[in-house]
């Protein structure tokens, strides 16, 4: 078909054929909200790279995931900061550590809301590698153990879902297995499956107090420049029992991300990281951009590569936004 018989903009005249022909939804069903919890009470302190977020005692996490609920996000996702860091991230699967507190307290005030727990090591760490530290460099295998110890106690804190971060080979499987052999078979895992050492993740580092004292993340995280690797660890997660596959971060990734949808049935997540946040919110405080239409932009670009689930600092926000038909 050719001009003119063939006019694309026939389709585009008016509000409610654009509706009625668009291709990519996106609703608040969408969305995972990210929390950073900290020990004390009436914490509420903003994280300065990123407006709008704060570190949260868990008397104002409960307050925030009303909140949450209130607006139809049907999900947040647990990033803990201790009072004391050591070299075997005991705090990470302390029966009483922050996070475990936590998820205790939201399972008993807001009970249905979702509630997943991010299972790392590097906020507990005392050199914020994200497992135990041989010579230089992070032993893969040594630190499975603790990875499944974490998320083991999270799930007995009332963990709705555990979201392994790390990156370590075969990790999935060590923690399906002591979930399983726990009683926990029916809680499910979403791996970061393609996470990426990726420089947009500055900001979080200050939220979550979890820059490397040393080096980098090189050796565990995935290069920038790899698009095949992205589908063997993807496939590795799902051969190890995965039951929602992420890559991080999202806006870099697209590709990655419509290339892991077009491979994989599996529900895919996306985690819209810190620096992209912030970027957005630098700009639009400067007047550059209208923010709101680029928030809504980026979260449906997200959506159209193939995400089901997004991760992402402007879920409150994008409800709002939703509720308005915007």
């Amino acid at each position: 078909m050719l001009f003119p018989d063939y006019r694309p903009r026939r389709l585009r005249q008016n509000e409610s054929f654009r509706k009625m022909i668009r291709e990519t939804s996106f609703s608040v069903f969408n969305l995972i909200f990210p929390l950073f919890v900290v020990t004390g009470k009436g914490v509420r302190q903003p994280i300065s790279s990123m407006p709008g977020i704060f570190q949260l005692s868990i008397d104002e996490l409960i307050k925030e995931a009303r909140e949450v609920q209130a607006l139809g996000i049907p999900a947040v996702i647990l990033f803990g900061i201790p009072d004391k860091k050591d070299e075997k991230a005991s705090g990470a699967y302390d029966p009483n550590g922050i996070i475990q507190r936590a998820m205790k307290a939201l399972k008993e005030k807001v009970p249905n809301l979702l509630v997943i727990g991010d299972v790392c090591l590097c906020e507990y760490m005392s050199h914020g590698h994200c497992g135990i530290i041989q010579g230089k460099d992070v032993d893969n295998d040594a630190t499975l153990e603790l990875l499944a110890r974490t998320a083991l106690s999270q799930a007995k804190a009332g963990a709705d879902m555990v979201a392994p971060s790390d990156m370590m080979d075969g990790r999935v499987a060590e923690i399906r297995q002591a979930l399983d052999e726990n009683g926990f078979e029916s809680v499910p895992i979403m791996a970061y499956s393609a996470k990426y050492a990726s420089a947009f993740y500055g900001p979080f580092r200050e939220a979550a107090e979890s820059a490397p004292k040393f080096g980098d993340r090189k050796t565990y995280q995935m290069d920038p420049a790899n698009y095949r690797e992205a589908i063997r660890e993807v496939t590795l997660d799902v051969e190890e029992g995965a039951d929602i596959i992420m890559v991080k971060p999202a806006l870099p990734y697209l590709d990655v991300i419509c290339r892991v949808r077009e491979e994989f049935d599996l529900p895919i997540a996306a985690y819209n990281v810190s620096g992209e946040y912030a970027m957005i919110k630098a700009a639009a405080q400067r007047g550059w951009l209208d923010e709101n239409k680029v928030i809504m932009e980026t979260l449906l670009s997200i959506r159209r590569a193939g995400a089901d689930l997004i991760l992402t600092y402007f879920a409150k926000e994008a409800a709002v936004l939703l509720q308005k038909g915007l």
